[in-house]
């Protein structure tokens, strides 16, 4: 067995004490004797007898020559990084453990090894004076998980340490992270303003998580006294915190220099992007993130050349653009005809142009290569647009049966993704790469994949033969494999790969736990106690793969008087089965029988699932970041409607932070006495999407966002603050808005209020839609524009000079009938009838009379 583990970078005179038995002293002296760039390669067992001396040496030598490199610890995705792995951690641990007290002498030599400290040795192990005196080495300290950084915080805290000045803030270097937005809030503005100077505190603000993110940012742009002050000062690593409406400069312009050094959401972008583009001659001196804030209202102030100029800019620097964006730009780029250079344009607009307007410029193979590397995902997977271009792909191709070989395979790239069962069966292995790419499959496509992928006719041969790296080669096709395939792979093989190879996977924590099942026996005998060799430590905590180290019945014999709080939000990222999250969760209820606290309920993770509404509605909630937390997490509508009542019943605040957690999917819940709790100049914080919510909801929201941005009414960023909420618009407020060039989307007028809609003319409706006008052709006979159309002259129409048709024409009458429909529909339809002329209509009745 080897004393360490010799990594993929290690070179391969790496000492591996493999005889058996090892003597104890040749180990420790192997160890101490081990050239330095080796050290950072030591496994748990290495260490485990080295003295305490031995230990501090070991740690000092770790501290001074292993590099950090941030890795993904636990599930991809659902934790922010760690700077540590999990061989690295356990090591760690093991030298901590040497120890039965932490002077500031030991922390110091410690260094970065110090991470390996338990939420008990902290609390314990360390005194107050110490642990203040020790702040320096401990703030230097990378990697430092929530549960750890918090206890050291709050210790510090508890026991009088004074956050004052921006200087005492910095000192606590990475520890910054364990702050409560509580005790942030708190603090004088003028602390936050000082320490964001200093170039070592701003270094630490990377790591935080958002919660405590968007509490900086609202401390700071409190204490600024302009949006251009507001850009020059804040951080970069917290500039995408910044509410949209905060980025609205009237006289007070920011340096072009100032944004480009920020990273900035597209939303954020937009709302300065037409200051930027028209004071700068030159677009390639923009960054990729201010480019992506790219409007349609702006193209049609600068002309064609300029916009064909700026769209080969975001060619070159990669600019990721949204559907609306392309739309327009493509109708800009293309408005004199298809450019003969059209291959310096971003990759993206092909989506939205045929092989027909391609022809002038390349052959129709060239223009699906391109189309098959850019982001197909911006057509709906549904939509008559995407089956079309795939249609043409296959034909272009000359694909007329369902075989595609490797070639052509590679030239439709992420097209694959759209291709049926039967091609999937027939090109067997040609198509696996591409399909590894694609972001979901129909079950028809699972079954096929599947079909392929355990037949053995493959380069990787059958799965009775894989290995860690096959496995890792098949990346994204394991979240479709089922339990037929699984039980054929070697355990060793799935054992390694979930060691080595599982943080940089695609899986979600829930697929890595069905790999885990595998392993585990399939019968589980009721176990009696804890072994010894099975007791829960702070090494096995540490191990991600803890899941596979228990089955459920031993995982609840060894859980007694084991304590969970200050390992959760750790240990509940690793892939634990449903049976093993039953058991950690009932030791968490044996705690806590009247209900979780808000300090436990941010650290829930997966038992959140598992929990009843009935069992939410005693968790006492009290602070908007833990209720954001908890929503993310939710899988159920009901169990949302629980917690967000829980919320609002308690009496909690509708702040920024809460309206955004809610605004993900639950914002239509909230009934009208918690809507009209809601302060006006919250909706300056947040952007809400309503186009599902009843009727009132939008109205209530309507009349608030249109009092929080009074102000910037005669600002062109108006609009783009007002149009969230412009479902609850009175027509009065359309058709003043149709005069400030909006350039309206069509689905937005769609979703106005019914009775506003159809009070606005036709040339109110050119006016509202700017360069959009030609898509309402698209939405003619969908309600309720089709409604709209009905009611309309078509001689009004006509001088859209669109091909809008459906109006009534000159000297028909139009009777509207009123369509009554279930409470829950979202309004009154209206249906338009043509009627004969008048004249006609009035003999036909005396005609009638008559014969009566």
């Amino acid at each position: 067995m080897s004393c360490w583990l010799a990594a993929d970078t290690a070179s391969a005179e790496t000492y591996l004490c493999s005889s058996s038995p090892v003597n104890e002293t040749a180990v420790c002296a192997s160890v101490k004797s081990l050239p330095d760039k080796f050290v950072c390669y030591l496994s748990p067992s290495a260490v485990s007898n080295l003295s305490r001396d031995d230990a501090l040496s070991l740690a000092h030598r770790i501290t001074k020559n292993c590099p950090l490199k941030v890795t993904h610890r636990g599930i991809n995705g659902e934790r922010a990084p760690s700077f540590l792995t999990t061989e690295e951690l356990q090591v760690a641990s093991s030298l901590v453990s040497k120890f039965e007290h932490f002077t500031p002498a030991i922390l110091r030599e410690l260094g970065q090894v110090a991470v390996g400290l338990s939420v008990s040795d902290i609390e314990n192990k360390i005194s107050d004076e110490d642990l203040e005196a020790s702040l320096p080495a401990l703030g230097e300290v990378r990697g430092w998980n929530a549960d750890q950084s918090s206890a050291i915080i709050n210790k510090l805290l508890r026991s009088g340490y004074q956050i004052s000045d921006g200087q005492s803030l910095a000192k606590l270097g990475s520890l910054v992270a364990g702050l409560s937005s509580s005790t942030l809030q708190s603090l004088p503005p003028e602390v936050i303003l000082e320490a964001i100077k200093l170039p070592e505190f701003v270094q630490q603000l990377v790591i935080l998580p958002s919660a405590l993110k968007r509490t900086f940012v609202e401390m700071i742009s409190s204490s600024v006294s302009n949006p251009a002050e507001l850009v020059k000062c804040i951080p970069d690593a917290l500039a995408s915190y910044i509410p949209k409406s905060l980025l609205v400069f009237e006289d007070e312009k920011p340096s072009i220099e100032d944004l480009n050094r920020k990273t900035w959401t597209r939303e954020q972008a937009a709302m300065f992007f037409s200051d930027v583009i028209k004071r700068e001659p030159d677009f390639s001196r923009l960054s990729q993130s201010v480019l992506q804030g790219y409007t349609c209202a702006v193209a049609n102030e600068i002309g064609t050349e300029r916009v064909q100029q700026l769209a080969k800019v975001m060619k070159k620097k990669n600019v990721q653009l949204g559907e609306d964006q392309l739309s327009c730009l493509v109708k800009m780029v293309t408005l004199h005809g298809i450019p003969k250079d059209l291959d310096s344009y971003p990759k993206d607009l092909l989506l939205f142009l045929s092989p027909s307007d391609y022809a002038a410029t390349g052959s129709c193979r060239q223009y699906f290569a391109s189309v098959g590397k850019a982001n197909l995902d911006l057509l709906q997977r549904k939509s008559s647009e995407r089956k079309q271009l795939l249609l043409e792909a296959l034909a272009c191709l000359k694909i007329s049966g369902t075989q595609v070989n490797e070639e052509n395979a590679e030239i439709l790239g992420h097209l694959v993704c759209d291709l049926g069962e039967e091609y999937i069966r027939s090109s067997g292995e040609n198509l696996l790469e591409q399909l590894s790419q694609c972001a979901s499959f129909l079950p028809d496509q699972e079954e096929a994949i599947k079909s392929v992928i355990s037949s053995g006719n493959t380069t990787f041969g059958p799965p009775s033969v894989w290995s860690a790296s096959t496995l890792n080669e098949l990346g994204g096709l394991i979240p479709i494999f089922d339990h037929s395939i699984l039980q054929k792979i070697p355990k060793n093989a799935l054992t390694l790969w979930l060691k080595n190879f599982a943080h940089d996977s695609p899986l979600s924590r829930e697929q890595l736990a069905t790999i885990v099942e595998e392993l585990l026996p399939a019968r589980h005998k009721r176990a009696s106690g804890c072994p010894d060799d099975m007791k829960i430590t702070d090494t096995v905590l540490n191990d991600d793969l803890m899941p596979i180290m228990y089955t459920a019945e031993e995982l609840r014999a060894c859980l007694k008087n084991v304590s969970l709080e200050n390992h959760l939000s750790q240990i509940l990222t690793y892939a634990f089965s449903k049976e093993q999250l039953a058991v950690l969760k009932e030791n968490l209820d044996q705690t806590y029988p009247d209900g979780y606290p808000d300090s436990l309920l941010s650290k829930l993770g997966l038992f959140i699932n598992s929990s009843t509404p009935e069992e939410i509605k005693r968790w006492r909630i009290t602070s908007p970041n833990t209720l954001a937390f908890l929503l993310e997490k939710l899988p159920e509508d009901k169990q949302a409607i629980a917690l967000v009542e829980r919320y609002v019943a308690l009496g909690n605040p509708l702040d920024a932070t809460a309206l955004k957690a809610i605004n993900r999917k639950h914002l239509c819940l909230l009934n009208a006495t918690a809507l009209n709790r809601i302060d006006s100049n919250t909706l300056k914080l947040v952007s809400l999407n309503l186009s599902s919510c009843p009727q009132f909801t939008k109205d209530i929201l309507y009349a608030k966002a249109k009092r929080a941005f009074s102000d910037q009414h005669y600002l062109p960023s108006y609009y783009t603050h007002i149009e969230p909420y412009l479902g609850g618009a009175p027509g009065a407020d359309l058709k003043a808005l149709s005069k400030d060039n909006v350039n309206m989307k069509v689905d937005t007028l769609a979703k106005l209020r019914t009775d506003s809609l159809m009070s606005l003319t036709p040339a109110e409706v050119k006016d509202l839609l700017g360069g959009n006008i030609r898509d309402l052709v698209k939405w003619q006979n969908k309600s309720p524009i089709q409604e709209w159309v009905r009611r309309q002259k078509q001689a009004e129409l006509d001088k859209l000079a669109i091909g809008l048709t459906g109006g009534t024409q000159e000297g028909y009458i139009i009777i509207v009938t009123p369509q009554f429909q279930p409470p829950s529909s979202s309004a009154l339809g209206t249906v338009a009838m043509a009627a004969h002329l008048l004249p006609a209509l009035l003999l036909s009745f005396l005609m009638t009379m008559a014969l009566s």
